[in-house]
């Protein structure tokens, strides 16, 4: 006989305790798991996809490809609608970081509406920005490529890090401007 009987749970076995072995003589090797696919159907998952979707690509400009939703007619009422629109979107990424969401996707996600909200400030600009960038439906997909495909795992610390400094460094460009700019007025 030319081949042997191929048995998988043989393979299985053998492979498991190979694993253990190399772990136990290596500490620094890890057994990663893989994260559990969830279904797409939840009644949470349904709820965050919908209000995202009102607040960014509910409706449609007449004879254009272009979507907008609540986000970008909010912006029209300066601060207060972003405000608003800022709140509902803090509770979206409360709720997805409550179903499951790594620390990375949080942060991820409430720089993606911190950004949203500090360019929907400004008039008619903020607008334009809230109708193309639509951070809610970029939290969504975020949030479905942690869950289904695995990606952005980890706490975000590092990336905490880098925007704290980004956040320094700026404030202490802006200061710095304003001195000057007083300075040469005074």
């Amino acid at each position: 006989m030319l081949f042997r009987e191929f048995d998988i749970r043989n393979c299985e076995t053998s492979f498991l305790e190979n694993l253990k072995r190399q772990t136990s003589t290596h500490p620094e090797v890890k057994i990663l798991k893989a994260r559990p696919i969830r279904d797409q159907s939840t009644p949470e998952m349904e709820w965050i996809e919908r209000l995202a979707r009102w607040l960014d690509s509910r409706f449609l400009i007449p004879g254009t490809n272009i979507k907008f939703g609540i986000d970008p007619v909010m912006s029209l009422f300066p601060v207060v609608g972003d405000l608003m629109t800022y709140v509902v979107s803090g509770m979206l990424i409360y709720t997805m970081y409550n179903q499951g969401a790594s620390g990375k996707v949080a942060i991820k996600m409430i720089l993606n509406s911190t950004l949203d909200a500090i360019i929907g400030t400004v008039p008619l600009v903020g607008t334009v920005f809230d109708i193309f960038y639509r951070s809610n439906d970029r939290n969504v997909r975020l949030l479905k490529e942690h869950y289904f495909e695995g990606k952005h795992q980890g706490s975000g610390k590092g990336l905490l890090i880098v925007v704290a400094l980004l956040a320094v460094v700026l404030v202490g460009a802006a200061s710095y401007g304003m001195f000057k700019l007083l300075e040469a007025i005074f």
